[in-house]
């Protein structure tokens, strides 16, 4: 038996064989490697990245050596160099200093493995535009990465990093940074001058505080910080001009950070100390649409509250709230409140349990009650106070004539706004057929505008004098176009056009490099030109829903600014409904894979 077993072992034509390396990676790929410049080695359990794809670039591959024909297709001497090197979801412990022989990588995803140190050869890949470093054990960032001047995209989530080098300042083109799950204790000053970041991502770290220097970072769109140990953010966080999202929930704030950042659109600080809301504060928030403040020991809501117009989604649930200011029901965009968990007095369950509208409509009913009550017969001083609510323009500065289905609106309620810097106007559902002139008398503070559900069948120009415009609202009107002076409007963010009677987009639009809001659903709009679209860097949101179009330009799908992308309820035949039902991303997807080549 130990014969055979030993026979089993031997190989009898060992002497004759060239020993050959365990081949880990199929030659196959390294040869499509060579033409295409990427190789995917994501997802194949390597502990170590095999020597010949360091090589790739160096070694003549094996047809050099052998004499054989070629196919055109098949011309070694033609390879390219590696740019795009994927080693994501292996067992990877290390990486050689032998990655300096692929310097011409743009991309290198090492994300996924067990890598506890990198060499400091990873700074001689100055070609480098994205380091996926997420999900390894790195205590540490050698500092010759910072070196890296070509670098877009440094993601290095979920590792054990504790300090940050100073020198990653000189990153100066990068754009995003993501240093979340780590346990980071400070940030060094330094990140101050990263200018071309728009994203960061800090949560659940252990940081007491931020460097004042974050607040030069004047293009960060994202700011994460949460899940860490904040008390206070620093108030040159003001400077911070581009920021839209910013997130604070999970620390141990006791106020709200007095932030006037004009472009900030989301706000969450829940799961924290906040005790006031100061009037300061809230006035800062000029452009949100969503404040969570949930879980938090908030006892009272200032009336400023109401100034917040564009406010969508207030989240106020379990909170130490006992009473609600009526005014919170004048917000006009406010579609969802949530207050469960609050010791709210006066207001019974089951109207909480009916949900935002239902509320909002119980608070209505109390200010014109309040109203009623203040009105005795001496109480009247101008004739306009039975047309208007006195109280909604001194406090608010909103001017309202809503729901009188009148064809004009009375010169008394422009009289009792006199000297009273409105910033909102809503003269909806009436039966105006033409622009109220006498809107230009507020034309210094005027941003907010609803003439939705009315007759109007043509747009004035004279809107175009309205220059702080940044919200019109024109919807279930009569209108086929828009005056081309209105591109002149140069802080308009949102346009309201659905139920109209559109037949093409408006051209205007196209010229207004403010716009990230269009709706124009339920028209009759025949396409849309995607070139002029482009233009448009901040447009997030269009609606095209219940249209005319036979046909979606591929082209669309470059559009990569747009967020939320309605297209349903038009006669075009692609993308099918069940790509346009999976959601915006799915479908500018599908128009890019569409885009000839």
């Amino acid at each position: 038996m130990s014969h055979f077993k030993r026979a089993g072992n031997v190989d009898s034509l060992a002497g004759f064989r060239t020993p050959k390396p365990e081949a880990a990676v199929p030659y196959g790929l390294l040869k499509a490697a060579r033409k295409s410049g990427q190789l995917n080695l994501s997802g194949r359990g390597l502990t170590e990245v095999p020597q010949n794809v360091y090589r790739l670039n160096i070694d003549d591959p094996a047809e050099a050596q052998e004499n054989v024909s070629f196919r055109g297709s098949d011309r070694w001497w033609e390879q390219t160099d590696l740019t795009k090197l994927l080693l994501s979801s292996n067992q990877l412990t290390q990486l050689s200093e032998d990655i300096k022989l692929l310097p011409a990588l743009t991309i290198l995803d090492l994300h996924d493995n067990q890598l506890s140190s990198l060499p400091s050869a990873l700074g001689e890949l100055q070609e480098l535009q994205q380091l996926r470093l997420s999900h390894n054990k790195l205590s540490s960032l050698p500092t010759e990465v910072c070196s890296l001047n070509n670098l877009r995209s440094l993601t290095l989530q979920q590792n054990l990093l504790e300090t940050v080098p100073e020198e990653i300042g000189e990153l100066g083109n990068l754009t995003e940074l993501d240093l979340s799950n780590n346990l980071l204790k400070h940030l060094p000053s330094s990140v101050g001058r990263l200018s071309a970041l728009r994203k960061i991502s800090l949560c659940h770290n252990k940081l007491s505080s931020l460097p004042d220097g974050l607040g030069q970072l004047a293009n960060v769109k994202l700011l994460d910080c949460s899940h860490n140990q904040l008390t206070d953010v620093p108030v040159s966080l003001a400077g911070m001009l581009a920021l839209q999202q910013l997130y604070l929930q999970h620390n141990k704030l006791r106020r709200l950070p007095q932030l006037p950042a004009p472009a900030l659109r989301e706000v969450f600080a829940g799961n924290n100390q906040v005790e006031l809301l100061e009037a300061e504060q809230l006035s800062c928030l000029s452009a949100v649409t969503l404040l969570e403040l949930r879980d938090n020991k908030i006892r009272n809501l200032p009336e400023e509250l109401a100034l917040l117009l564009t406010l969508t989604r207030l989240d106020l649930s379990n909170n130490d709230i006992s009473t609600l200011p009526a005014s919170l029901s004048l917000l006009p965009n406010l579609k969802v409140l949530l207050l469960e968990g609050n010791p709210l007095r006066g207001i019974r369950r089951e109207l909480l349990a009916k949900g935002t509208s239902d509320l909002l409509k119980y608070l209505r009913g109390r200010i014109k009650e309040e109203a009623e009550g203040a009105a005795g017969p001496t109480a009247m001083t101008l004739p306009s106070e039975g047309l208007v609510n006195t109280h909604n323009i001194k406090t608010l500065k909103m001017l309202e004539y809503i729901d009188k289905q009148a064809a004009s609106v009375p010169d008394e309620v422009f009289d009792a706004a006199a000297h009273q810097a409105i910033t909102s106007v809503n003269f909806s559902r009436n039966q105006l057929t033409a622009f109220p002139p006498r809107l230009l008398e507020l034309h210094s503070s005027l941003s907010d505008i609803n003439l939705g559900f009315n007759r109007l069948s043509c747009c004035s120009a004279d809107i175009c004098s309205l220059q702080k415009l940044t919200h019109i609202d024109l919807r279930n009107n009569q209108l086929t176009d828009l005056p081309s002076e209105m591109k002149n409007l140069s802080k308009l963010r949102c346009i309201v056009l659905n139920h109209n009677r559109f037949s093409s987009f408006p051209e205007a639009l196209y010229q207004i490099v403010t716009l990230e809001t269009v709706m124009l659903g339920n028209n009759q709009v025949g396409g849309v030109d995607p070139s002029r679209l482009m233009q448009l860097l901040s447009l997030s949101t269009l609606d095209l829903s219940n249209n005319d179009l036979l046909n979606v330009p591929p082209e669309l799908g470059l559009c990569t600014s747009l967020r939320c992308l309605s297209l349903e309820g038009n006669p075009f035949r692609t993308p099918r409904a069940a790509i346009v039902a999976k959601g915006t991303n799915a479908v500018l997807e599908y128009l890019r894979s569409r885009i000839p080549t």
